[in-house]
């Protein structure tokens, strides 16, 4: 049987930015990353961006990035319909409840199988650079779901920073062309699946 996937989605510009330069609490998406999500404007439509949108928002559980997490103000505990919320983090303050049903994990391999679990038979969603690097890392991160908006950001935060994981093979599993986005699914390789 097939695990259920741990998907990252992430719109990013075509020179590889998830955010626009200076990405902090008050500017979430950095100088100009707001660009990057134009095309959740089509969200409710019955087009493509539609649903990629809906795709994303009937997965049965999150694994976010702390930092990803603390910008998006926590969600205020609820992401989407109350799925569970696995937030990857270096260090867990006892005293720092989260909201909600999120729950603090410094194990990447625990966050993943809990995920997973509660997940059933749905993907799992994954925010934020941290976290997809630390699953990849892991060899847990199955597949990327690459929101590819045509504009150079020319600085900001990348997805991926030069030289910080070894080779990984994708296969592009799906590609479909929405309203000023490409959406871009790769699955992983792992060795053994060659």
């Amino acid at each position: 049987m097939p695990r259920t996937p741990l998907r990252l989605y992430m719109s990013m510009s075509v020179d590889g930015y998830i955010a626009g330069p200076d990405d902090r609490p008050g500017q979430e998406l950095g100088l100009g990353g707001g660009r990057l999500f134009d095309w959740l404007d089509d969200r409710m439509s019955e087009g493509v961006n539609g649903q990629v949108y809906a795709e994303a928002a009937s997965t049965g559980a999150v694994i976010s990035g702390r930092r990803t997490f603390e910008l998006a103000k926590r969600w205020d505990g609820d992401h989407h319909d109350g799925v569970p919320i696995h937030v990857l983090t270096h260090t867990v303050d006892p005293a720092d409840e989260p909201p909600g049903s999120a729950k603090f994990y410094t194990d990447v391999q625990a966050c993943a199988v809990e995920a997973r679990e509660a997940a059933g038979d749905r993907a799992v969603l994954v925010h934020g650079a941290g976290a997809a690097r630390a699953l990849l890392a892991a060899r847990q991160l199955d597949e990327l779901e690459l929101h590819l908006v045509p504009v150079l950001l020319g600085a900001g935060r990348r997805l991926f920073e030069p030289a910080g994981h070894d080779r990984v093979e994708l296969e592009l599993v799906r590609r479909l062309e929405g309203r000023g986005v490409t959406h871009l699914r790769y699955h992983v390789i792992r060795r053994e699946e060659k």
